[in-house]
């Protein structure tokens, strides 16, 4: 089994005044997810999770977290790399 450690595989930062900010890719445990996204909300940055647009033109989370504890780990991990660089 591989490391569980969250690790940010990618990012791209986006340019311009959108209030997206950037597209991140994150691995662990040998498996990769791609789309997670930078936001720039009102209440600040945040993290958004990969979706896709149902038929009835909602948007619906591809991928969800298990716990708080692995979200807090993602959010806090994606925006620090974020603002590193």
């Amino acid at each position: 089994m591989e490391n569980n450690t969250v690790q940010v595989s990618r990012i791209y930062k986006v340019d311009g005044d959108s209030k997206l900010k950037a597209f991140v890719d994150v691995s662990f445990g040998g498996v990769i997810v791609k789309g997670l996204r930078v936001v720039d909300g009102i209440n600040g940055l945040f993290v958004g999770m990969p979706q896709h647009q149902g038929k009835d033109g909602k948007w619906y989370n591809t991928v969800e977290s298990a716990t708080k504890e692995i979200q807090k780990e993602i959010n806090d991990l994606v925006l620090a790399t974020y603002k590193e660089g």
